[in-house]
């Protein structure tokens, strides 16, 4: 499953430099994760800016997927992250709660829907556009991360039934209709899956899927050293700090102890890093296929999300893609699978072994901090947060420098590598243009918690400068792979830190 709306539209060459991957891996499932990126008919005003896929697109990307034995799958969530529907008038009076909500001290636009029948007719009328255009009788609804579910329009019913029965009621509404016709439905399992009373209600053909992007022994380490503001932070979200910690058996728990059919979604841990973090999504894809195998999991989807812009480029996915769909077909034989041999021997064709390695140490760069956080590495995150961290987060110096010396050392490899594949220079592009926006992150982790509010200006200015070459290094590398809609707002990401530097480049010495 790839995401395509946060905030990175592939090109037709970048799709089809992925299925043929996904075909060595063979993989047999494509998902393109849409919320807001399909031209759905008369709705213009949502999808005008985001060069989004066409009804010409899918037919084409379905063909191209045909021809590999692979089945191409609509996914358009159906009930959260409907935040780029929501903020547009048409569609304001759909949100369970209009003004938006706080989550972690912070405001967040409308991102729900109020779970009503309307609501469910709606989203199934966009549906009925959208699923004629695929062969396969699948489908993924999402309906995942409502958070703010019983908060306001359906507050008094949610008091009244219970969450859980809200939620599910809403979720069948949309289900319903097409395992009717044949179909089957997936969703995530993040809601259901934290229901005893849900067992034993899913539809005939619907399939809860069940989804843990940390691995366990991350995640254990986490909440080891987490700070006291770290834990209650934590628990203002209700997060599962037992179950979190016991990866999928945590994750899957409910559904197991009910005997629940369900699939299992790992994660490639390509978002939140600019390089990915290779050791976290190797042990959390291990941890899926073990499970699956264990409970006899009816599938396993893994998943390139795009959280906050999309910074890790495509050439970052490639490596835990591959091994994802390794593990998925037999874990046994490929649990030690060398990512970087696979690499260098299958996708880059490089004889010099080393643009395969460097997309691998890379990715190891994210565990070298010694400072494990969860979904993300510092090295992206300080900048997402405009140059702060929660108390906590921030690794100390030792962690730093090990963390700058991978990526050093790996920027300084790549003169020397020889990549013969038709992408080569394009992945040479991106991997040097990822390394550079880590390092970036290395040297304000540098500043120390604080320190980027009181730089004097010549530094301020001079990080200024470098962040914007970086955001026009990230516009070019973008335009090799990605469709032009969306780059503004993945470049937007970065405005809270840019306006920082400003502020102290401007001040007064």
């Amino acid at each position: 499953m790839l995401d395509v709306s946060r905030d990175r539209v592939p090109t037709r060459r970048t799709l089809i430099r992925l299925i043929d991957l996904l075909s060595l891996a063979r993989i047999n499932q494509f998902e393109l994760y849409t919320e807001h990126t399909f031209a759905y008919a008369g709705h213009d005003v949502v999808w005008e800016q985001a060069s989004p896929l066409t009804v010409d697109d899918i037919h084409w990307l379905d063909d191209q997927c045909a021809a590999r034995d692979i089945d191409l799958v609509a996914n358009q969530n159906t009930l959260g992250h409907m935040e780029r529907w929501l903020k547009h008038e048409p569609y304001r009076h759909r949100a369970e709660q209009r003004a938006g909500f706080v989550r972690l001290g912070k405001h967040h636009e409308a991102s729900t829907l109020a779970p009503t029948r309307e609501n469910a007719d709606f989203v199934v009328g966009l549906l009925e556009e959208l699923l004629p255009l695929f062969r396969t009788k699948r489908v993924n609804i999402g309906a995942d991360e409502p958070w703010e579910l019983g908060l306001g329009d359906s507050a008094a019913e949610v008091a009244s039934r219970g969450l859980a029965a809200v939620y599910f009621d809403y979720v069948s509404w949309i289900v319903r209709p097409w395992t009717e016709r044949g179909y089957q439905v997936e969703f995530w399992a993040d809601i259901f899956g934290e229901h005893p009373e849900l067992m034993g209600q899913v539809p005939a053909g619907a399939i809860p899927i069940v989804w843990q992007y940390d691995s366990p022994s991350l995640t254990r380490d986490a909440f080891e050293r987490a700070s006291d503001e770290q834990r209650a932070r934590w628990s203002s979200i209700g997060l599962d700090v037992e179950g979190l910690q016991l990866g999928f058996r945590g994750s899957a728990r409910v559904l197991t102890e009910a005997g629940e059919n369900f699939w299992v979604a790992p994660g490639t841990g390509t978002w939140h890093s600019f390089t990915g973090r290779i050791d976290n999504a190797v042990e959390n894809m291990i941890d899926a296929a073990e499970i699956g195998l264990d409970y006899s999991a009816g599938g396993y989807i893994n998943t390139i999300w795009g959280d906050n812009g999309m910074y890790d480029p495509p050439s970052v996915w490639f490596g835990p893609a591959l091994f994802g769909g390794a593990v998925s077909w037999c874990l046994d034989t490929n649990r030690e699978l060398d990512i970087a041999e696979v690499l260098n021997a299958h996708v880059v064709m490089d004889p010099s072994g080393i643009l395969g390695r460097v997309l691998v140490e890379i990715g190891r760069a994210a565990r070298a901090l010694d400072a494990p956080l969860l979904n993300g590495s510092q090295l992206f995150t300080v900048l997402n947060e405009g140059g702060d961290l929660v108390e906590g987060e921030w690794p100390d110096v030792a962690g730093i420098e090990n963390a700058d010396s991978i990526l050093t050392q790996c920027l300084q490899d790549l003169d020397c590598a020889e990549p013969a594949a038709l992408d080569g220079s394009v992945m040479m592009s991106e991997t040097r243009q990822a390394i550079m926006f880590a390092r970036f992150g290395a040297d304000l982790l540098r500043l120390r918690p604080g320190g980027i509010h009181v730089l004097p200006p010549r530094r301020a200015q001079a990080l200024l400068n470098r962040l914007d070459s970086l955001l026009e290094g990230h516009r070019q590398t973008w335009l090799l792979r990605s469709r032009p809609g969306g780059l503004d707002d993945s470049v937007a990401r970065m405005g809270a830190l840019r306006r920082v530097l400003v502020s102290k480049a401007t001040m007064s010495p």
